[in-house]
């Protein structure tokens, strides 16, 4: 196999599919990329087992053939490169041979037979969506993921699609993060699938925030995103999510409105002094103020009162303050609405300027 190839064409293809190789691999192959050439084209892929991606490139190509070679330090040699250079690879016996300026390197290779693939996916659906909608729905839900939690189905963020709407929802069993978007595609059946954790989060890193279209396939066991030039797939996690209907209040009767912003920095003020393991804040309502009391077992507090705009009973209900700061940081929304039922219930917030994103929060015991 021999190619030339242009150094930020090939370094842009590896950054997008860096992600899927892990640093500690108990199979070698796992640490390698594998390049195929054709005739004019080139195409890498990387893979865990449990997300994949393979980028492909228009090229011309001297000497077709397909190796694998060490990802990251393919990578970290096209990083030491200047912009704009060439760079001659070339594959001889077990080693790549690669070439740009005065500077040579030789990397190890293993055979492209010993690369593993994901199963070929079978499509029950298909449709396509902005990315710029995909990517906000994630932003919106994905830091509710739990994070190595025993049931397993929450290690992840749950898709559901159906006619005309895609909704996404993460739960740590703590706190919920809820966001639907409507759309112009119709599926039959309404489907639901729970995406693994780390392929949320690949997949948000690889989607912008333009108009352009990507192709969404889902699949029984997978799910696959088709960009431009990149295809990506996940496996899924194979359990049954939560009711989210049922975890999400609809009685409460304590409704507070407040800025954002301010809501959000004085959250960050009282925290400051709030036990560092358990994160708990008081939150005290009383007319048109709310007062966020905070202490640790050193034995010191923090008190913050803002303005808000609240006439209810007085109501006292403790919470995970980063919890209520992740919330807030989700939207970029003037204003936000807390509805509370009592001091025993969770608490739901909202922006009035967003119907259709939800966040719960379970009280805790101060």
């Amino acid at each position: 196999m021999k190619f030339q190839i242009q150094r930020d064409n090939l370094l842009n293809s590896l950054q997008q599919i860096i992600g899927a190789v892990e640093k500690r691999q108990t199979m070698p192959a796992l640490s390698n990329v594998l390049i195929k050439a054709g005739n004019e084209s080139l195409s890498l892929t990387a893979t865990d087992l449990e997300i994949e991606f393979v980028t492909s490139l228009n090229l011309l190509i001297d000497q077709p053939g397909e190796i694998t070679v060490p990802a990251r330090k393919l990578l970290d040699i096209c990083k030491s490169l200047p912009v704009d250079s060439q760079m001659d690879i070339t594959i001889k016996d077990d080693k790549a041979m690669i070439q740009s300026g005065r500077s040579r390197f030789s990397l190890v290779t293993l055979p492209a037979n010993d690369f593993p693939s994901l199963d070929e996916i079978s499509s029950n659906s298909e449709f396509e969506i902005p990315q710029m909608t995909l990517k906000d729905i994630i932003d919106k839900t994905a830091f509710a993921m739990a994070q190595q939690d025993v049931r397993y189905y929450l290690n992840g963020l749950m898709l559901e699609v159906g006619s005309n709407v895609l909704r996404a929802v993460a739960t740590d069993g703590h706190r919920l993060a809820y966001c639907e978007k409507q759309t112009d595609f119709e599926l039959a059946d309404l489907k639901q699938v729970i995406l693994p954790r780390k392929g949320v989060l690949e997949l948000a890193r690889l989607l912008d925030t333009s108009e352009d279209k990507v192709k969404i396939i889902l699949g029984n066991n997978h799910l696959r995103v088709e960009l431009d030039d990149l295809r990506f797939t996940s496996k899924l996690i194979d359990g049954r999510f939560p009711d989210y209907n049922r975890v999400i209040p609809d009685d409460g009767n304590c409704v507070m409105t407040a800025e954002r912003e301010v809501l959000k920095q004085a959250l960050i003020r009282a925290s400051i002094l709030s036990n560092e393991k358990y994160r708990g804040i008081r939150l005290i309502l009383e007319d048109n103020l709310v007062r966020l009391q905070a202490h640790n077992p050193d034995q010191e507090e923090a008190d913050v009162d803002i303005e808000v705009d609240y006439q209810g009973d007085n109501l006292e209900i403790g919470f995970n303050v980063n919890y209520m700061i992740d919330a807030l940081n989700a939207s970029t929304s003037e204003t936000t609405q807390l509805t509370l039922r009592d001091s025993n219930s969770s608490c739901l917030l909202t922006y009035p300027d967003q119907p259709d994103c939800k966040y719960v929060i379970m009280p805790m015991r101060l």
